[in-house]
C-alpha cells in the first residue's frame, strides 16, 4: 500500500509528520492492506495560520482493487485530530464497500 501525503501552502510537511501520518493509516487500515493499493491524504488549513475549531481539513482517497476510489473527510484543531476523524470516517466507509463486494460475490456463488 502506497501511502502519499500532500499539504496546502500554510502546512509545511515534515519528516516526523510524515512518518506520523504514514504509521497511523498504516497500523489503522492494516486489515484492508492486500485490497488497497494507494492512500492519498492531503491536509489543509482552511483560516490560514488564524486559529480556530475545526480548521484543519484531512481528506484521505483509499484506492481499493475493484472500487471506485473511496474519499472522506476530517476536520480537527489540530493536524493529529483532522487525521484522526478522517480515518475513523475512512474506515466506516471500507466497512461498507468492502462488505459490499463480499455480498455481492456471495450472492454470485450461491446462483452457481
Amino acid at each position: 500500500m502506497i501511502i502519499q501525503l500532500n499539504s496546502d501552502k500554510n502546512i509545511q510537511i515534515s519528516e516526523r509528520l510524515d512518518k506520523f501520518v504514514s504509521e497511523k493509516i498504516s497500523s489503522s487500515l492494516k486489515r484492508f492492506a492486500g485490497k488497497i493499493t494507494r492512500i492519498e491524504v492531503h491536509l489543509s488549513d482552511q483560516s490560514a495560520q488564524k486559529t480556530g475549531p475545526d480548521d484543519i481539513l484531512c481528506k484521505i482517497e483509499a484506492r481499493v482493487k475493484d472500487l471506485q476510489p473511496v474519499i472522506v473527510t476530517g476536520k480537527g484543531d489540530s493536524k493529529e485530530h483532522a487525521l484522526g476523524d478522517a480515518l475513523v470516517k475512512i474506515k466506516a466507509a471500507l466497512d461498507s464497500a468492502t462488505g459490499k463486494i463480499i455480498a455481492k460475490k456471495n450472492k454470485l456463488k450461491a446462483r452457481s
